[in-house]
Parts: structure tokens; sequence; C-alpha cells
């Protein structure tokens, strides 16, 4: 099954899938901002680039990347619905944060 990976209920919990390289996140927040539902993540490798080359394409970003305190570079746009997708970068801090459970 999913191994617990960081551990920090009862707002946020990550889990590392048990085949590949992907991981499984869950947040819970006391308000939502438009639009209610749900952030959609894509990690990038090259998010700064990626972001760039995307503006040169036309699509408009909600937040240029930046630095997050949860060590993650992110930057935010919408799709035509409306819906929140964030753009990031993790590195090594994704699956092995300072914070993960031992």
């Amino acid at each position: 099954g999913l191994i617990l990976i960081v551990d920090a209920r009862p707002n946020y919990v990550r889990f590392e899938c048990p085949d590949g390289d992907s991981t499984f996140s869950i947040h819970k927040v006391e308000t939502y901002v438009k639009p209610e539902g749900l952030n959609i993540y894509f990690e990038q490798e090259e998010l700064d680039r990626t972001v760039k080359d995307l503006k040169a394409k036309g699509l408009s970003f909600l937040s240029d990347p930046e630095d997050k305190p949860w060590l993650w570079r992110e930057a935010h746009l919408e799709d035509p619905d409306g819906n929140s997708i964030i753009l990031y970068h993790a590195g090594t801090n994704r699956k092995d944060p300072p914070w993960k459970v031992k």
C-alpha cells in the first residue's frame, strides 16, 4: 500500500506510492478561494523555463514561479473551466523533505 512520508495531521499528509516515483497528498483547508474544488499539481523539472515557454504560447498565469515555505517552487494558472492548476518543482523535497516521517 501507500507509505506515509509526511504527517502533518489533521491538515496534511503525503504518501509515497509503492511502484514508480509518484506521491499522493491530501491537504485539508479551512476555506477555499475560487474555484471550489481541487488543485491539480504537475511537477516540472525546469519550472521557470516551462512557465516562460507557456507564456510565449499565450497562456496566462495567476502567479509566477515563487519559492514556498514547504520547499517547493510553484506557479499557478487555471484551465479554461477555472480549475486550479499548479506547476511546481520540489526536487528531492517531494519524497525526502526535512520533516519526513522516520
